[in-house]
């Protein structure tokens, strides 16, 4: 059997934190990776984090877990602000590399991020996992093979689940959109990279982009917030194969759509919905009608478009879809799990929304 890759997670909180609802089990479930250390800020909260993986001991700082021999592949799970120095240090000491999305805070920091990844030995996944999710795979295989015909016009709305009128602690950084955790940034950049990967880039695009519930309550304080990062986005454009996009994002938690991807055809129509607005997250159906047909159907997704195991569960089965990629892009020097270029391509994207957002203009791209 092919040996296992060792794993350092860098940033875990047991029962709430993204490595440990997400990463940790989607590890654990895939043989080609193994957990073997984890950091955190401190060393009580590393041995907390220690104990809950197993591991005998945790690391109170990332400079120490990059060092670890048994580490090949280092999980960057924390805050956006703080991934371009564990990314960089990472890779000085020869790592690969998994840092989840964003890639860095803004298009700047993903440039000289990807610069240093373009020189470094070790590989750079970044987890754009949305594109991964089996309903997406399908549609994107869908479509290629001409079930909806040349495609014409495409429709997302989405809800953003955070950034409404409250916000509970771990969460309350996201309101400032100088930490780069934004709804544009985060469901709206997840979402549209499935979209994109699975009908291609944008040619030109026009958006809005705007607060509507400046006051947040913080619900542990009872203190109010001030949010700076947009609650309501709308995107209109044009991808360079003619199809014409229609995207509204609306920041809180819905009582209504969660999430609605159209794809209409020549031929046919696909739909793709879910709980919420975060593709990369929650669990997603696909429905398709094509020729005579009437009405949509619920399809099901054969099982090829699924890699990982089938007991894996929630928010976890992405991201371990994500690692598996990752796994044979070491071993066989491919790309399909979504790197540090893919990364680029999404922040351009996102930078050209926020352009055209404050200066209310079309940006060709």
């Amino acid at each position: 059997m092919t040996k296992a890759f060792g794993v350092g997670i860098i940033g875990f909180e047991p029962d709430r934190s993204w490595g440990a609802l997400a990463h940790a089990p989607a590890l654990r479930a895939l043989p080609d990776f193994e957990i073997v250390a984890v950091a955190t800020r401190r060393q009580e909260s590393s041995a907390i984090a220690a104990a809950a993986l197993g591991l005998s001991k945790g690391y109170d700082s990332p400079e120490a877990l990059v060092l670890d021999s048994a580490v090949q592949v280092v999980a960057i799970t924390v805050k956006v602000p703080e991934h371009r120095r564990l990314v960089e240090l990472a890779l000085a000491a020869g790592k690969h590399v998994y840092c989840e999305w964003p890639f860095g805070n803004g298009i700047q920091e993903a440039l000289a991020m990807a610069e240093k990844a373009g020189k470094s030995k070790g590989r750079v996944a970044v987890g754009l996992q949305a594109r991964m999710a089996p309903a997406v795979d399908f549609a994107r295989t869908l479509i290629a093979d001409g079930y909806v015909g040349e495609v014409l016009s495409t429709t997302l709305i989405g809800s953003g689940m955070q950034w409404g009128c409250v916000v509970d602690r771990p969460n309350a950084y996201i309101l400032d959109r100088r930490n780069g955790a934004t709804m544009l940034t985060i469901p709206v950049g997840h979402t549209l990279d499935a979209v994109c990967h699975c009908l291609g880039e944008f040619a030109a695009l026009s958006a809005v982009a705007t607060v509507r519930q400046p006051e947040v309550l913080r619900l542990d304080t009872g203190e109010i917030l001030q949010k700076t990062a947009a609650d309501q986005i709308a995107v209109t454009g044009v991808l360079k194969s003619g199809t014409v996009v229609a995207v509204h994002y609306r920041g809180g938690m819905t009582r209504g759509t969660g999430l609605l991807w159209e794809i209409n055809g020549a031929e046919g129509d696909l739909r793709i919905t879910g709980a919420g607005g975060h593709a990369q997250i929650v669990d997603l159906s696909i429905s398709g009608a094509r020729g005579s047909d009437r009405e949509m159907k619920m399809l099901d997704i054969p099982g090829g478009h699924r890699w990982t195991p089938p007991e894996l569960t929630g928010p976890a089965i992405n991201v371990a879809q994500a690692y598996h990629r990752f796994a044979e892009d070491i071993r066989s020097g491919t790309r399909t799990c979504p790197d540090y270029n893919d990364a680029v391509i999404r922040h351009r994207m996102i930078a050209a929304i926020e352009e055209a957002a404050s200066r209310e203009c079309r940006i060709e791209l």
